[in-house]
């Protein structure tokens, strides 16, 4: 890659771009709500294919929603894990109550740590329990 980057050609692409997809550090709760959507529809693309070019966008706007939520909805530091147990108390359910995740062992080795979350599995979480998907991350 050249390591020189023509300003001059780039921010003409950048601002089409931006105001485009209105990717950018989140304003507002309307645009947190946009940039929300956006990062479901990018993983729908997606479809659980980490090499597939939409999971770049995905790391962007989930930073850029990440960033948003910690200013605006700060929450105590907990893992994904932490946030899943803390979901299991909150409804009651025990680990076989996920088939959406895998069978129990698998639910088991999640909890335990000892295997992590992939994609398709936070997805089918964050619309189970209607939380954004970065709470698994």
């Amino acid at each position: 890659m050249n390591a020189h980057i023509d300003v001059k050609r780039l921010l003409p692409i950048w601002e089409q771009f931006r105001s485009t997809t209105d990717i950018a550090p989140i304003r507002d709760d309307a645009h947190y709500a946009r940039m929300t959507a956006l990062l479901e529809a990018l993983l729908d693309e997606a479809a659980g294919d980490e090499s597939h070019p939409a999971m770049e966008l995905v790391d962007i706007v989930g930073d850029l929603i990440e960033d948003f939520e910690a200013d605006h909805y700060p929450l105590p530091e907990a893992t994904g894990v932490q946030a899943l147990q803390f979901l299991l108390e909150q409804h009651g359910l025990k680990q076989s109550d996920l088939p959406e995740i895998g069978s129990q062992g698998v639910v088991s080795e999640i909890l335990a740590g000892k295997r992590d979350l992939n994609i398709r599995q936070v997805r089918a979480l964050s619309e189970r329990f209607g939380v954004a998907v970065a709470t698994f991350v």
